[in-house]
Order: structure tokens, then sequence, then C-alpha cells
């Protein structure tokens, strides 16, 4: 690698860790976010770089639109229509995370978003997160998208009005109460008592599984006393469980896509992660991840990471 090569290089790898928290929010998985910014970083090997003004405006352009290539593709539409998809979680400090600083980048980044823009059109998507999350003007996002101004702003509008009609309204939690609630709630689930469960719950909670990747379809729950049952049931362990993790794992508090979450830990192996969204100091939503092909980045992360002690050492 000569000295020009080795710049350009470096010049997309000061870049990296911002395009990989956008691909990462068009695609909700980090894999896949991955396997964009590879291709990117090929598109950027190839190019004629003597003419390109701005290396940064150029690469979120490739990036952008290698997402929406990928969001278009027919494996893309049927592993989402299947209904055995969720976004792939986060712990807190991973830098495909991305901007942390206003309430919209932190919400932009939540499972619950993520999930609720499997509902928008790839172009909507694209700049409802290029507008809300990384401050883009829509005429900066025209060009991105090769798209009209107005184009831009009719998309940001229909994408707002869908989120905001179905998402739930949490707002910033405080991080003591949350964690406060967290662990009421596990001690309940642990302990089987159902009725303390369903008062930590809101009268319209719900849950989602993934089944721990053994199903096609996502599992959902509905109402706190459904939540409730199904969590208890979920929490206890069994000698089949302890199979399927490969032992007896302990479990942590931890914060998962800006969320509390726990996440069962098995040796340096994070086997399943349980995030719950939090708002008037209730759980209103409750979502199992535990198919090992979504843990893969998490568990990298949370093996660089310094835990606090486990809330149940032995499960």
């Amino acid at each position: 690698m000569d000295g020009t090569d080795r710049f350009d290089t470096d010049r997309f790898e000061a870049s990296r860790n911002r395009l990989a928290s956008l691909a990462y929010r068009l695609l909700g998985s980090a894999a896949d976010a991955e396997d964009a910014l590879q291709d990117a970083f090929l598109h950027w090997q190839a190019a004629d770089r003597r003419h390109i003004r701005v290396p940064e405006a150029w690469l979120t352009k490739v990036v952008t639109n290698l997402c929406l290539d990928r969001l278009r593709s027919a494996q893309a539409r049927r592993e989402r229509a299947a209904g055995a998809w969720l976004p792939e979680p986060l712990l807190d400090g991973d830098p495909m995370l991305g901007p942390a600083e206003t309430f919209q980048q932190r919400e932009s980044v939540s499972l619950a978003v993520l999930t609720l823009m499997e509902r928008l059109s790839p172009p909507e998507r694209a700049v409802y997160l290029l507008r809300e999350a990384f401050s883009y003007s829509h005429a900066e996002i025209a060009e991105i998208l090769d798209i009209t101004q107005p184009a831009s702003q009719q998309h940001l509008h229909r994408a707002r009005r869908r989120i905001t009609a179905t998402r739930r309204r949490s707002g910033d939690v405080d991080p003591a109460s949350a964690r406060e609630i967290v662990e009421e709630f596990l001690a309940a689930a642990t302990s089987g008592r159902t009725e303390r469960l369903v008062a930590l719950l809101t009268d319209d909670a719900t849950a989602i599984s993934d089944g721990a990747g053994l199903t096609e379809t996502l599992l959902h729950y509905d109402t706190a006393q459904g939540v409730a049952a199904v969590t208890r049931a979920g929490f206890k362990p069994t000698p089949a469980k302890r199979r399927l993790a490969g032992g007896t794992p302990a479990i942590h508090y931890a914060l998962v896509n800006n969320a509390p979450a726990v996440l069962f830990v098995l040796g340096d192996h994070v086997v399943g992660a349980v995030a719950f969204d939090i708002a008037n100091g209730k759980i209103g939503t409750v979502r199992s991840i535990a198919a090992p092909s979504r843990l893969t980045r998490l568990t990298q992360t949370w093996r660089q990471h310094k835990p606090d002690t486990p809330l149940i050492t032995q499960w």
C-alpha cells in the first residue's frame, strides 16, 4: 500500500463509526451494517477519488443507497415479511449506536423505533433517519437519495406520522428508577409472583420473543396478565433451558439500545437479552432475544465491558 492508498484508507476509517451507525439504523442489523460498510469501502477503493470533493458526503450517499438496495432485495422482503425479524440489540457504548446527544438521536436507535421503521418504505426510512438522527437538511437528503426537496419533505412527513401513530411515548427515563423497576421485575419473575409482575406492567403491556430462533415467527403476548404469565414461565429455569443455553448463566443488568435490559451471560458469552420499554414508572414492552445470530456483536462488546456484580449469579 503506497502513501496515497494509506491516506485514503485512513479517510474512510475516520468516517467508519458514523457510517456504521447510519447503516445500523437503516438495517437494524449490525452484521448487515458491517457488510454494507465493506461494500462501501470497495466502492471507495474503486472510485477516482481525485474527483470526490467531499469524501464524507460521497461515502454517506454510497452507504445509504447500499442499505436501501439491501432493504429492497427479495431476500430481505421475505425475511422481514415472515414475521421473524427483530432488530439486533447493541450494548450501551457500542460505537455503532452512533450519536446520542439529543432525544431524537437516542430514540432513533431504540428497539421500539427500529421495529416501527419496518412499516416505512426504504426512502421514508432513509429520510427519517438522515433528518432526525443526523440533522441533514432536505437539500442534502435530496442529493443523497437523488430525489427532489419536496419529495424529501413528503417522505419525512409520512414517516413521522406513521411512527408517531403507533409508538409508545416513553421519553428519557431516570437511570436509577429504570434499574429499580427492572430489578423488581426480575425478582417477581424468578419467584413466580404473578400479582407483583402485573403491578409493574402497563394495562396494555406486550411481550415479544424470537423464541431463541427456534420458531419461524415471533411470539407475541398482549395484556398485563398474559405478559406476566409468559414472563413467569420464561424466567423459570429448567434443565431444558439450561441445555439450550449450554449451562447455567448469570443474569446481569445492562443498557441495550439506550434501554434497560437484563443479559443472560454464560462465561463471556451472551446467550439471551431481555430489553424493557418503561413509561411512567411501568413496563410497557418486554422484548426477549435469544437467537444466536442476533447476539454476536452483543457478545463481542460484552467481552470488552466491565460488568457490575450480576443480579443473579446462577440462573
